[in-house]
């Protein structure tokens, strides 16, 4: 299993990022997959997750109506469109494969529950 992020970069407050996921290695279409971040002296906080065919989307209390999550299974791609960047985004954001298919909306919130996240592609909001 491989994830390759990239789209990172430093942004002012109120500005737009596109983060992208490139998955190899497994049949991506059959997975759940998500967002997670990692701010600096803090653990992996999950963001964002979709389901294997893309139908529902779930995400983080603190992200809702900023953050969208999307997949193009032909491209084996997830992306994270983010907008009006808040300087409490900043951190290295890391998408992840889950560990069984699909998730319910409670278990797409357990980082324990993915098998593999990628390295990560860091986010840095500031003015």
């Amino acid at each position: 299993v491989h994830l390759v992020e990239s789209g990172g970069g430093l942004a002012q407050p109120g500005g737009s990022l596109r983060l992208s996921c490139e998955a190899s290695g497994f049949f991506f279409r059959d997975y759940g997959m998500s967002w997670g971040r990692q701010a600096p002296g803090k653990g992996l906080e999950w963001v964002a997750g979709i389901l294997s065919d893309g139908t529902s989307t779930y995400y983080a209390d603190s992200v809702k109506g900023r953050f969208t999550i999307s997949r193009d299974n032909a491209e084996r791609t997830v992306h994270l469109d983010i907008n009006n960047l808040k300087p409490a985004d900043t951190a290295l954001y890391k998408c992840g494969k889950f560990r069984w298919g699909d998730f319910t909306s409670v278990q797409a919130m357990d980082v324990a529950l993915y098998d593999n996240w990628g390295r990560g592609t860091q986010v840095t909001v500031s003015s």
